[in-house]
């Protein structure tokens, strides 16, 4: 596994520390995102509720079932007049969100996270997430990070959270061929 350079691992814990401490309207900001660029990917979030718009999905208890898992201590309206964040606000804070965490806190060793994530790209080949998809969420994180980072977002910054992001989905990537290869026996 690769390891990230001491400039690196600064600035994704300086622009974590903030964001960090509020990961649900963050982690929406990235999945509308997500949505808005990969709309089919909605057709993974199959719940009772119709999922066929970014709205329906993102309003349905099960899809907030499961992009929440530990309580948000603190809220801000990201949206300004959206409906959504104030109905998240006491929801938990985004699963993707904590892989970030998980990551940002392991940036000296972010090998102790290789089962975890080995882990986690099985279980999204599983459901039949492709490989291009993490490209796409990559992309959600990155402008995620622009939008709540603002002038504080910079291309230096950008690329540290690339070169992190890079490794996060090289070890899902292998679990989710490990996967595949698992189920051709």
């Amino acid at each position: 596994m690769e390891k990230l350079s001491g400039k690196d691992k600064e600035l994704i814990r300086g622009s974590w520390e903030s964001l960090g401490k509020n990961k649900v309207p963050h982690g929406v900001i990235m999945f509308s995102r997500l949505f808005e660029l990969d709309p089919a990917l909605l057709s993974l979030f199959n719940y009772n509720t119709n999922c066929g718009s970014t709205q329906d999905c993102l309003s349905s208890p099960e899809f907030l079932d499961h992009v929440t898992k530990v309580r948000s201590l603190s809220h801000k309206c990201i949206y300004r007049g959206n409906e959504l964040v104030n109905t998240i606000n006491l929801y938990l804070a985004s699963q993707v969100m904590l892989v970030i965490d998980a990551a940002v806190n392991h940036l000296d060793d972010l090998h102790s996270l290789e089962d975890f994530l080995l882990n986690l790209g099985r279980k999204h080949q599983a459901v039949g997430v492709s490989t291009q998809s993490f490209a796409v969420v990559g992309e959600s994180l990155l402008y995620m990070l622009q939008c709540s980072l603002g002038q504080a977002y910079t291309a230096a910054l950008s690329q540290a959270w690339l070169n992190m992001y890079s490794i996060v989905v090289a070890a899902m990537s292998r679990g989710w061929a490990k996967n595949g290869e698992d189920k051709a026996d």
